[in-house]
């Protein structure tokens, strides 16, 4: 996604899906956001359409390039990691972060180059988690199921309020991790 001038434009698109969801992502509120003319947008993208495959093939790319890193053994133990990941992804809540998930999620509900940026990081996900979970000794079916209950948890518990606040969250993050890596 990095290709100079262009960022700047995908980066407020993404800000503008994250507030207002795809219906949101429009030329006039990025350029107004970002101070600039609507010409700019024009000498980098043809259309509004062009932004949106920028933004939905660089946010496939991120996040099937992210599980990639974030899974890879490095010298760590494979329950190691797997905890490191659940660590990763419920200790330091991104709502900038969900907010887009969630606004591409609803995206993909009514456009089918959306969905299946959305099938693409999805399978990803479990593929890489799933190597994980075999690397610590489990079947390939069993491995498979364990890293759908993990994902399950990893996006379910960063969309729950939970009374109690912090303290209790982090309880409950911490039993529930050793039920995943049990």
């Amino acid at each position: 996604m990095s290709d100079g001038k262009g960022d700047v434009w995908v980066e407020a698109g993404f800000a503008e899906l994250a507030r207002a969801g795809v219906e949101g992502v429009r030329v006039e509120v990025i350029a107004k956001n970002l101070g600039v003319t609507k010409g700019g947008f024009y000498r980098r993208f043809a259309d509004r359409a062009a932004l949106l495959d920028a933004m939905r093939e660089g946010w496939r790319e991120g996040r099937v390039a992210a599980i990639a890193q974030q899974t890879s053994l490095d010298g760590q133990e494979p329950r190691e990691r797997l905890k490191a990941l659940i660590q990763l992804y419920s200790e330091r809540l991104n709502p900038e972060g969900m907010a887009i998930e969630l606004a591409i999620r609803q995206w993909a509900r009514s456009d089918e180059n959306a969905a299946a940026a959305v099938a693409s990081v999805d399978a990803a996900r479990l593929k890489h988690v799933s190597e994980l979970y075999r690397a610590t000794g489990l079947a390939a079916e069993a491995a498979d199921a364990q890293a759908f209950l993990f994902y399950c948890f990893i996006f379910g518990q960063s969309l729950l309020f939970v009374e109690g606040g912090p303290r209790k969250r982090s309880q409950l993050v911490t039993n529930s991790a050793e039920k995943l890596l049990g």
